[in-house]
């Protein structure tokens, strides 16, 4: 019998929360990695236009770190150079591609977590549903986050470095929320019968 097994065996619960966190965070990662090229390269297909294009909301005032800028839950200021040139990597078009790519990350999320990690048999519908309202609330709240730090990191460092920072921190903010709420969404079906 392999160490695994042995573990497994002894103590059932404790090799049930490894495997899980083991495999949540393994695919976690690599969806991650997804929205990270995604949040990079898509702005660029969507062009000037709409990079130039402001879009948030609630649009707040905010002074922090001697620079000026709008907090907002939904969207993104404008990014420009130290010439005041539009950037692409804000507005309109990285709002976009960042609530695009999260949510295809989560169409690839979905039946990974749901089959393989919690190795959920319950009713699909109601999982998505779940899925589809954990993924909006976890979002507003990931966007608030950004909207508090994003703006000060668009004017110290390149697009392909605040992207790596809006990736790993949003992505790890949302990967503790989502386990909470996986193990809610993808009841343990051994437990039913």
């Amino acid at each position: 019998m392999s160490r695994w097994k042995r573990f497994e065996t002894r103590y059932p619960k404790v090799a049930k929360w490894i495997y899980q966190i083991f495999y949540f965070w393994v695919f976690s990662m690599s969806v991650t990695i997804f929205q990270y090229l995604f949040f990079t390269f898509v702005p660029c297909l969507l062009g000037e236009n709409l990079a130039a294009t402001e879009f948030m909301w609630p649009q707040i005032p905010v002074h922090f770190a001697g620079i000026d800028y709008t907090w907002n839950i939904l969207g993104y200021e404008v990014a420009r150079d130290t010439t005041g040139a539009v950037v692409i990597g804000g507005g309109l078009g990285y709002f976009i591609s960042y609530e695009l790519g999260s949510f295809l990350a989560q169409c690839i999320n979905f039946p990974l977590q749901r089959n393989i990690t919690f190795k959920s048999h319950g009713d699909v519908r109601k999982q998505i549903l779940g899925y589809l309202v954990a993924w909006i609330l976890i979002s507003l709240f990931c966007n608030g986050i950004n909207g508090l730090w994003l703006p000060v990191a668009q004017a110290h460092f390149t697009p392909a470095v605040y992207n790596i920072l809006v990736t790993f921190i949003t992505g790890g903010v949302s990967m503790v929320i989502y386990f909470f709420a996986f193990k809610i969404i993808f009841p343990d079906s051994s437990k039913k019968r």
